[in-house]
């Protein structure tokens, strides 16, 4: 299953927590978002944020839920030019930002268009792997 990132939310997401859905299509903030990455690289990604984790509430357990996001959206806002909410939800705001890292660091050829599609997916996954196999 794809999952795709709109204005309105997303499509098509498959959870490893159980999320609360609007009418609206969005997902509240106790879901797990990990646009692709498999437990291995979301732990990896989840190492590498831990300096961004401001309130020190990130559990590195291989699963991108809210505190995961805000760390990745205060590394984002830092870095990349991310100038949205730091609410720990990846938005279309936070992943434009998160594709512009990726175009820099991690071979992302797509557009900047706040859409996490296969492209993303596959750059973002590249990282997860590389900082998985850095920290352990």
């Amino acid at each position: 299953m794809t999952l795709g990132l709109t204005a309105t939310g997303l499509a098509g997401a498959s959870f490893a927590a159980v999320p609360s859905a609007t009418s609206a299509g969005t997902y509240g903030t106790t879901a797990v978002i990990n646009l692709g990455l498999n437990t291995k690289q979301a732990m990896g990604m989840q190492e590498m944020l831990e300096v961004y984790d401001t309130n020190g509430s990130m559990v590195i357990d291989g699963a991108l839920g809210p505190d995961s996001w805000t760390a990745m959206q205060q590394m984002l806002k830092w870095f990349h030019g991310y100038d949205g909410a730091l609410d720990g939800i990846p938005g279309p705001k936070t992943i434009v930002a998160l594709q512009d890292w990726l175009k820099d660091d991690w071979g992302y050829k797509g557009s900047l268009d706040g859409v996490a599609g296969e492209g993303t997916k596959a750059a973002f996954a590249r990282a997860g792997s590389y900082y998985y196999h850095l920290y352990n």
